[in-house]
């Protein structure tokens, strides 16, 4: 996708909604048992820089300080998990569901599956690693 790329998405009641501009990540799956209690099986996230993301209804959008250096943040309204933040990371991790079709985003690897639910496989042959991986900034 090229640098001046446009994408719009929103929460399930349409209370909160962003827009980004500019490249964005790849798509990564995080199974750990944060992601998995918040969003019921996993979270797919794509991230864009701070500078580069326009939310509408942000006082609409509640912030879980989840660790001592990440938050999570979720409509107020419906619940939809929307976002992970690093406070150090200038960039803003955003749920691949929560953009509108067609994204062109992909996901590319699973993260943190030695802590995946037991009640599921991954099977879509991408690469898994036992906790991150190199070049992401997650948490510990």
């Amino acid at each position: 996708m090229s640098d001046d790329q446009i994408r719009t998405g929103h929460c399930n009641c349409g209370a909160v909604r962003f827009r980004t501009t500019g490249p964005l990540r790849e798509v990564v799956a995080c199974h750990c048992s944060q992601c998995r209690r918040q969003s019921g099986l996993y979270f797919a996230a794509t991230n864009v820089g701070d500078e580069n993301i326009e939310i509408e209804g942000a006082d609409n959008i509640t912030w879980y300080q989840a660790s001592d250096f990440a938050r999570r943040g979720f409509c107020s309204t419906c619940g939809s998990a929307l976002f992970w933040k690093h406070q150090s990371d200038p960039f803003i991790s955003v749920l691949a569901g929560s953009f509108d079709e067609p994204s062109g985003l992909k996901m590319t690897k699973h993260i943190f599956c030695a802590d995946k639910g037991d009640f599921y496989e991954i099977s879509d042959g991408l690469p898994q690693y036992e906790k991150g991986s190199a070049g992401l900034l997650v948490a510990e």
